[in-house]
Formats: C-alpha cells, structure tokens, sequence
C-alpha cells in the first residue's frame, strides 16, 4: 500500500494520475498546505522541503522498512519503476524521459506558479505588470516547446505513453487560466486531448483530500492574510541542536 500524502494541485495530481494508470492500491492523506500541514513534523520528516505531494511505500520491492520519497519527479520514477510500466528500461528510451521529467520540474512547473502567483496578487502589492509579462511569455514559450516537441511523435518521449506525458498534463489543464489559446498549439492540443479522453488520467484528476474543494474567495481577509503570511517569502528553519557535528 502506498500513503499518498496529497492535496489536489497539479503537483499532487502527476501522482494520482500515475497510481491509477498503474492501478497500484493507496491511501490519500490530506496535506491541507493552506492550513499549513506541510509543516508539521510528522510530514517534514518525510518530506524535509515541506512540499507536497510525498508518499511512504509499505511494501516495497525487496522488502524491508517502508520507503518515503518527497519531489513529485523522483515519485513519478519510484512508482513507475516498482510498477513496471510507464519508465523504459533501455538506455536511450529511459534518458528520453528522464529529461522530460525534469524539463517539467525545473521549467513548465516552476515559471507557471510564478505566473499564477503575480497574477493572483493583482494590484495588493504594487504593480506586477513585469512579473506577469516576463512569466506569462516564459509559459507561452513553454507551450511552444510542447507544441514543437509533439509536432513529429505521439508522446514527449516517443511512440509510447510515459510518465513524461503524465508528470507535464496536469499543469496544462488551466491552460485558458493561464492566459493561453490551445489553438495555437495544435500539437499540443492533439496530445492534451487524448491524455484527457483516458479513463486513469480522468480518475487521477478527480482524486480529492475529503470534502468538497474549497473555493478560495469563501475565506476571509484575516485567513487570507494568515496564508499569506505562511506560504510567501518564506525563509530558511533552523535546524534542530544537538546534531552530528560538534560546535
């Protein structure tokens, strides 16, 4: 059994997404970031970057002590890799989507948040003119790479279905909110609705942490504000005393 420590944003979703396809058994539990979950000690000790999502593997292969993983990348390859599908074993096909997958970690995922992030500021903090453009035309240029990847083969690594399709997915399915047209891309707009016609990636899509999704202008200024506080400009934590080396 895998604990899926989850809230549902795109990160959390690449995950959902490849246990259904997978059809691998496991176990949500809620990781409210908002509430500010990611900071308790009981996650950070699976997930020291206090970033969802994370997962403990009960049984993993060889047996053993449970196995934690934190970044959404390397658990896309943990689990593709026990699962046996999705992560070629050859040399070449498996550096084909090694380097998609962190082409979506290190690119589409980060500069996306960032557009997401200034353009939901608005006006609260000063002009955000600048960081809107300068990462709305960095997610333009992302879509292009998708588009210029899928215009001569079926899937970002080739002729066949990986987790380089399903990591970069979820973060394309905002793509209006992201103030993009998908007509634009018509390779990309083939591939995006074919993944979005499979029964897995829709079950993946749909996985919630309990409860209704929340609406975020349900909450008040003052929780707002709270979240703010806890999610933004976040600084480094001091580590524990009595460590390794002696000072």
């Amino acid at each position: 059994m895998i604990d899926l420590h989850y809230w549902p944003t795109p990160n959390g979703k690449k995950v959902t997404i490849l246990l259904e396809e997978l059809g691998m058994p496991y176990k949500v539990i809620p990781c409210n970031i908002g509430k500010g979950d990611q900071f308790t000690k009981g996650f950070l000790d699976i997930g020291p970057n206090n970033r969802m999502p994370a997962i403990v593997d009960h049984a993993p292969a060889g047996g053993g002590a449970p196995v934690s993983v934190f970044e959404s990348g390397a658990i896309m390859m943990y689990l593709a890799d026990k699962g046996g599908r999705f992560y070629p074993q050859d040399l070449r096909g498996r550096a084909e989507v090694n380097q998609w997958v962190i082409w979506q970690m290190a690119n589409q995922g980060p500069k996306t948040g960032e557009y997401g992030h200034f353009q939901r500021l608005g006006e609260t903090k000063g002009d955000q003119s600048y960081a809107v453009r300068r990462f709305g035309d960095e997610v333009n240029r992302l879509y292009g790479v998708l588009d210029n990847r899928l215009y001569d083969r079926r899937y970002l690594a080739g002729d066949d279905y990986t987790i380089a399709d399903m990591i970069s997915y979820p973060w394309t399915v905002n793509w209006k909110g992201q103030g993009q047209n998908i007509d634009d891309f018509k390779y990309f707009k083939r591939w995006f609705e074919e993944l979005s016609a499979r029964p897995a990636v829709q079950r993946g899509l749909a996985v919630t942490a309990g409860g209704p999704v929340e609406d975020p202008n349900s909450l008040s200024v003052e929780e707002k504000e709270r979240r703010a506080k806890l999610l933004y400009n976040q600084r480094a934590r001091p580590a524990p005393e009595g460590g390794l080396l002696k000072v």
